[in-house]
């Protein structure tokens, strides 16, 4: 049988320690859900069935301990297990909030190994506490002849009945076991044992309200399956324990399935690497891989569409994963119940078994990206994304299948930071990659609240008058140790773990602030700010673009937003209403890195567009030789564009022919090296003074 996995909610006014905290416990199976206040708290909890919270004391607003107060007016600690989060200097407020009902608490910083065991030991409570309030009704049906195997331990003289039922779980006919309970506990997998006879004792001395341990048993045919086993004492009329009985369940199908996807999980994918790593000590030169699959954007998606939508994608990819390898994997043995397994969230792992050589994992590698390039439609939408793949191979000669986990997530992790949509096979040199990556989070995590980051602005050139038209705002970081950061190195980063979204609006709002400034001057001027997809698909963003421009005095038409190609494609339909949004307020769009995203033109005529930004990669190749195909897609984008309408800005203009060229044909607009680098505003301001290039003295000819 299957079970859900525990919903956690953590409520925390603090993003960083939000959602550091929501990636470590989802990594470790929980569903986690989170909120930035306390003040629909209740009604948040209502409607995703959380089992647990975890809750910040000190929060504006509603504070964790007012919050406390509601939460236990609806929920007895024992229905909703509350830990409060505190500084340690805080133990006024813990006391405080254990009088009101909370369960446990936590201190700052969080020690994460600590908090996760109170975590795992209040919903134990709270299952022992459900399952004891079950308990009438389960036995019930156990003796009616359900799926469950009963038995009944006479303490007294230390005989235990087994129902036809248990044995038979455990594959033994009718009286195939005697009854003495070394007959059960011989059979417990010798890592759970010890459990099993803790948990007895500690109901046996009044410790806990009813026995109940998930164990590996061995069945006759000498695998091992997982029982679930519940019992309750029976004393006698001095309160010694005279039996205990109860029930057992196989429940091997929901311990190693993911219920999502049915595909197996992270504990039976374990025990399968065990079994090729201990085959791999037995057969010199065999080889095996480990993949560690990661999908790209997929927390964007989530976000947009919500958790259900994006479960049906997780159905899909796991499905398209799976019909990918079954029956055609020419490299490798193929084992379709055992190989492909969903680890959590968006994460999915896969075992070649049996390589011919190294070169085969990625073989494999390219196929599934390709696979999942393609689209998917989920309820009526068609959705494209892609996968970062990290592989990790038997050559390591590791012992424990968690290292081989290890590597091919930061063999994965660096496919990411390279650009996504590609393949990493880890070497020694990843480790101090990803620790140094994880360090240049953090630091961006501070450098939000330390106003580190700077807006630089690259001129764009009117070709016809060498003026400059506008400039494009394009986001730097002053780091207090390394110096300038450039985008390539933390953009990514940003993107991943959401932070975009503040810094994309961080530098709109700068942007705006410094075009009111220039146009006092410069009535004409204009000025273009990046978004990505997070903040793009944003529902309430031509409402807050609306409220930036009031606030600033800016007129509509002084703004440029640029988008990429694949922003605007993740969801076609919303695309389409934002640009119309914020084209009615008489905001410019136009599509970055044109050329270079989705083949198909159609989007051109779908969506409100003002300007083509021709990549700097056809400009580079003008002229070379061998590139004649680059100058052919110029000449066909720039009459392309006049006729719809629209503007066309070259990017990446670097010498005196490539701007030759483009005023040869007719090109409007172009920014690049040749007339200035992206500068301070300050010195922004002193190019329009001096305008950076006398594209004037030049002859078209």
């Amino acid at each position: 049988m299957k079970y859900r996995p525990e919903r956690l909610l953590i409520v925390d006014d603090n993003e960083m320690n939000r959602d550091m905290l929501a990636r470590r416990l989802a990594k470790k199976g929980y569903e986690v859900s989170t909120a930035e206040n306390a003040c629909h708290v209740e009604s948040q909890i209502q409607r995703e069935s959380v089992d647990l919270v975890l809750m910040d004391i000190e929060m504006p607003e509603v504070s964790g301990l007012e919050a406390l107060v509601r939460v236990r007016k609806l929920y007895t600690s024992t229905q909703l297990p509350v830990i409060m989060v505190t500084a340690r200097s805080q133990s006024d407020d813990i006391v405080k909030a254990l009088e009101l009902g909370a369960n446990d608490y936590v201190t700052k910083p969080i020690d994460f190994p600590v908090a996760h065991a109170r975590i795992r030991n209040q919903l134990s409570h709270k299952r022992a506490e459900q399952a004891l309030r079950e308990s009438e009704e389960r036995y019930a049906l156990a003796a009616l002849g359900a799926n469950d195997g009963l038995w009944d331990w006479n303490l007294a003289e230390n005989t235990i009945y087994f129902s036809p039922r248990w044995m038979a779980m455990l594959g033994y006919p009718e009286s195939g076991i005697s009854d003495s309970p070394e007959e059960w506990f011989s059979r417990i997998h010798e890592a759970d044992q010890e459990l099993v006879k803790r948990r007895i004792a500690a109901h046996l001395a009044g410790s806990t309200p009813h026995f109940e341990s998930e164990a590996r048993m061995r069945h006759q045919d000498g695998l091992f399956r997982w029982m679930l086993s519940r019992g309750i004492m029976v004393r006698d009329k001095e309160g010694k324990p005279l039996r205990m009985a109860g029930s057992q369940t196989d429940i091997t199908e929901g311990k190693v399935a993911d219920p999502l996807t049915g595909l197996p999980n992270r504990l039976l994918f374990i025990d399968r690497l065990s079994q090729l790593i201990e085959h791999g000590k037995r057969h010199e030169g065999f080889l095996f891989a480990v993949l560690f699959l990661d999908l790209d954007g997929f927390k964007m998606i989530n976000d947009s569409f919500g958790h259900v939508f994006g479960d049906k994608l997780l159905i899909a990819v796991a499905h398209r994963l799976v019909n990918s390898l079954r029956h055609r994997d020419a490299v490798c043995r193929i084992d379709d119940q055992f190989t492909i397994a969903r680890l959590g969230g968006d994460e999915f792992a896969i075992i070649l078994g049996e390589l011919r050589e190294p070169g085969d994992a990625p073989n494999v590698a390219n196929r599934l990206m390709s696979v999942l390039k393609l689209p998917f439609v989920v309820d009526e939408k068609e959705i494209f994304t892609s996968a970062s793949i990290g592989i990790a191979l038997s050559t390591s000669g590791y012992q424990h299948p968690e290292e081989f986990l290890r590597d091919a997530d930061t063999a994965m992790y660096r496919a990411k930071s390279l650009g996504k949509a590609r393949y990493e096979v880890f070497d020694a040199n990843m480790r101090a990659s990803v620790t140094q990556r994880l360090q240049l989070e953090t630091d961006l995590r501070h450098a939000i609240d330390r106003q580190e980051f700077r807006n630089y602005y690259q001129p764009i050139i009117a070709l016809e008058s060498g003026k400059i038209a506008g400039f494009e705002a394009l986001l730097r970081w002053q780091h207090p140790t390394q110096g300038m950061v450039g985008p390539d190195e933390f953009i990514p980063i940003a993107e991943e773990t959401g932070m975009i979204r503040e810094l994309g609006w961080w530098s709109l709002s700068d942007a705006c602030r410094r075009i009111a400034e220039w146009r006092e001057s410069y009535p004409e001027l204009t000025v273009s700010v990046n978004l990505s997809a997070k903040q793009f698909l944003q529902t309430n963003l031509p409402a807050q673009l609306e409220g930036l421009l009031q606030e600033l005095a800016v007129p509509p038409a002084a703004l440029k937003l640029e988008l990429t190609e694949s922003s605007i494609m993740v969801d076609p339909v919303a695309a389409a209403t934002l640009l119309s949004q914020m084209k009615s307020l008489g905001i410019s769009i136009a599509i970055d890195d044109f050329g270079t995203g989705y083949s198909s033109l159609s989007y051109l005529q779908r969506f409100p567009l003002d300007t083509l930004k021709i990549d700097r990669s056809f400009i580079k190749a003008m002229g070379t030789c061998g590139k004649e195909e680059k100058n052919i897609i110029i000449r066909s984008i720039i009459p392309l564009a006049e006729n719809l309408g629209l503007d066309v800005v070259a990017e990446g203009v670097e010498n005196v022919g490539q701007m030759a060229f483009l005023r040869q044909l007719k090109c409007k607009y172009a920014q690049g090296f040749l007339f200035s680098k992206a500068v301070d505003a300050e010195a922004a301001t002193k190019l329009l003074l001096n305008p950076p290039y006398p594209v004037d003295s030049l002859s078209d000819d």
